[in-house]
């Protein structure tokens, strides 16, 4: 039998009700009064590429990848995994293992040059690629794909689906591109070294400029 000082079924929802509803204005005025922050840690972004982000025939320091790191806020860490040499199939053997002792926000991909230049087929290079996309992006992270152009020697239909693969990922993956990494400095002697494919350091800081406004955005 119920005891005469218990609440009925109806009077109990409605302190519950208004325990939660009271509960809920305190999360609320928590939350606005908390900094925001990226996550729940400062952000990091991993850069994995080749021979144009490892700062081939320049000073480290030169590089545009260490570059950046003065252009972003200083709780950003950036950590440069690029190889000189490196080609898809490498940075997607690499990956997973940077993935998980990094644990990045941003994950900036800049590879496919080397399988161009050695006239890997295309959708092997797409499909390399795209598995660094999906890995980067099952860890919660951002991707930032940098595109690249090849020399017109390759032939026209070769060098224009080599291009195409990177709007391509980014139109069906729905991510931010940049078209051309080397964008206004390829073709000019006066940034390039003698072997015609790797920038000077002059060249570093518009490489920074290309990347850095779609990278600040993905930071935003």
């Amino acid at each position: 039998m119920m005891k005469k000082n218990s609440l009925s079924w109806s009077q109990g929802l409605h302190l519950l009700r208004n325990k939660l509803v009271a509960y809920s204005v305190f999360s609320l005025i928590i939350l606005a009064s908390t900094p925001f922050s990226y996550g729940s840690t400062d952000p990091k972004i991993l850069v994995l590429g080749d021979s144009l982000s490892a700062a081939y025939g320049i000073a480290q320091k030169e590089g545009w990848v260490n570059l950046l790191k003065s252009q972003v806020s200083s709780d950003t860490t950036i950590i440069n995994a690029s190889i000189s040499g490196e080609t898809t199939a490498g940075g997607l053997q690499r990956l997973p293992t940077l993935l998980k002792e990094h644990q990045p926000d941003i994950v900036v991909i800049e590879l496919g040059g080397n399988d161009g230049l050695r006239g890997y087929p295309i959708l092997s290079i797409r499909n390399n690629l795209k598995q660094m996309i999906t890995t980067s992006t099952q860890t919660g992270a951002q991707v930032l794909l940098l595109g690249m152009k090849i020399p017109p020697n390759y032939g026209k239909r070769y060098t224009q689906a080599f291009e195409q693969n990177y709007t391509v990922l980014a139109d069906e993956l729905d991510l931010p591109l940049i078209p051309f990494l080397l964008e206004s400095i390829a073709g000019n002697t006066s940034l390039m070294q003698k072997d015609g494919i790797h920038p000077t350091a002059e060249a570093q800081p518009i490489i920074v400029q290309n990347v850095l406004p779609m990278l600040r955005e993905m930071l935003d």
